[in-house]
């Protein structure tokens, strides 16, 4: 196979994924679907970006800024496409192009070492991952933008390009927090693998960058002087217990990130950079963490899939174990393509998905009564589809605001008040005057 044709089967199977992703994700944002409100808060912080201003995330608390919550200096990236087109779903496109990106530079490595059908089937395997699904399900996280970094960093170290592992890796740094150790880890594999310069180096950057962050930089921008997920390692019963808990769900979770891949990432080192994700997340007091929900494990499918590439790659292996790894990508793509009954990607296929549900009109409807510009105050229900053109509080979180309008879903089932204006003007003080009162959703304007 031709360099072009390897680099036109990757494109394809990118941009396939990427097209379905993007679809999905409209299609749930039109449907007025309910996630969570983590697609609003980034959109609130890329457009503080977007004006040349702070990232001021209000859903969060009045003038919050969002690297007082995670240190994602790299949203900014964005600033750019949203101030071409503001809206929610530029976020959402944004992190299927990511995710396509990402898909693409792992299919293109593996064509590259492993030939033409063990690299689609490796594409096709890491574009329709669960990790990958569930993300897209979640709608935007940061995390998206460090799945294509890496996947780079990852093609770097099979091509034994140890300089470029560590111009991929530096910017993951900017990505998120936690992804310090992630950082590590990558330089203890150098290290491992005979860069013992660089990766020491890299290691040690983790590391302190991690440190500086956490201690530092968080709590200078969060208004509790702290940084707040820090409690989360454990809880109240201490790391040990809390890594104790589910002990069945957690290795379900191991056993599924490493069974699409065949088994086969066992074999290399690479599969080292997933253990501080795994660490983390099942120290952690969440057990949204886990399982194989929501955005998680986006960041591991572009390891797990390079460490099956580089082990099946590796001609210095014993002649079983090549031969063993020979059928890992077609083991790891059988796993994938079982997995798809029930997946987010298979909503597609249902009618339904296509169709608006009943009160879509409805919140369309309301949504459009807000003036744009005007104060608002509401439940996750529809904070996505308000932040663009209001200044967007959460009723969690809205302190000492007092919103020009408050906008709650009370049917949706999430804890919101029912009598909004009785709500509203014991929060907030004043009077409230309803002005919409239509299929749960109910919208109260300040006199």
């Amino acid at each position: 196979m031709t360099e072009r044709g390897r680099l036109l089967s990757a494109i394809g199977v990118a941009a396939v994924c990427g097209t379905l992703y993007a679809v999905l994700s409209l299609l749930r944002f039109r449907r007025f679907e309910l996630t969570s409100w983590d697609n609003a808060i980034f959109e609130q912080a890329v457009k503080g970006y977007a004006a040349f201003d702070a990232p001021v995330v209000d859903i969060k608390g009045p003038g919050f800024v969002q690297l007082g919550d995670h240190f994602s200096p790299v949203l900014a990236l964005l600033a750019p496409f949203y101030r071409l087109a503001p809206s929610a779903q530029t976020l959402l496109v944004a992190q299927a192009v990511l995710i396509a990106v990402s898909v693409g530079v792992v299919t293109h490595l593996a064509l590259r070492r492993l030939g033409m059908w063990a690299g689609v089937a490796i594409g096709i395997a890491c574009g329709l991952s669960f990790g990958v699904q569930s993300a897209v399900q979640a709608d935007f996280h940061e995390v998206a933008i460090g799945v294509p970094l890496l996947a780079l960093a990852g093609a770097a170290y099979v091509d034994r390009r140890f300089d470029r592992v560590v111009w991929w890796s530096l910017p993951l740094l900017l990505v998120k927090e936690d992804l310090g150790l992630t950082v590590a880890a990558i330089g203890v594999v150098l290290f491992l693998s005979g860069d013992r310069r660089r990766g020491g180096w890299l290691a040690f950057t983790g590391v302190a960058a991690l440190a500086v962050i956490v201690l530092a930089i968080v709590p200078a921008f969060n208004p509790g002087d702290a940084y707040d997920y820090a409690s989360s390692l454990g809880g109240e019963r201490g790391v040990v217990a809390t890594l104790l808990d589910d002990p069945g769900r957690k290795a379900a979770t191991l056993a599924l990130t490493v069974a699409i891949t065949g088994l086969g990432a066992l074999a290399s080192p690479w599969l080292l950079v997933a253990l501080p994700t795994f660490a983390w997340r099942f120290a952690g007091d969440n057990p949204y963490y886990w399982g194989l929900d929501w955005h998680y494990s986006l960041l591991l499918m572009p390891v797990v899939f390079v460490a099956l590439i580089d082990a099946a790659s590796r001609r210095e292996r014993p002649l079983w174990l090549r031969r063993l790894l020979r059928g890992a990508p077609a083991a790891g793509l059988a796993v994938v393509a079982i997995m798809q009954a029930g997946s987010p990607l298979s909503a597609l296929a249902r009618s339904q998905t296509w169709q608006l549900p009943p009160r879509a009109e409805s919140a369309r409807e309301v949504v459009a009564m807000v003036p744009a510009g005007s104060s608002v105050e509401s439940d996750i229900g529809l904070l996505t589809h308000l932040v663009t053109d209001h200044t967007v509080y959460w009723l969690g979180t809205v302190g000492d605001a007092r919103p020009e309008y408050v906008l709650f879903d009370v049917w949706a089932g999430i804890g919101s008040p029912q009598d909004v204006a009785a709500y509203a003007e014991e929060a907030h003080g004043g009077r409230y005057t309803t002005v919409y009162d239509h299929d749960g959703y109910v919208l109260v304007r300040r006199q």
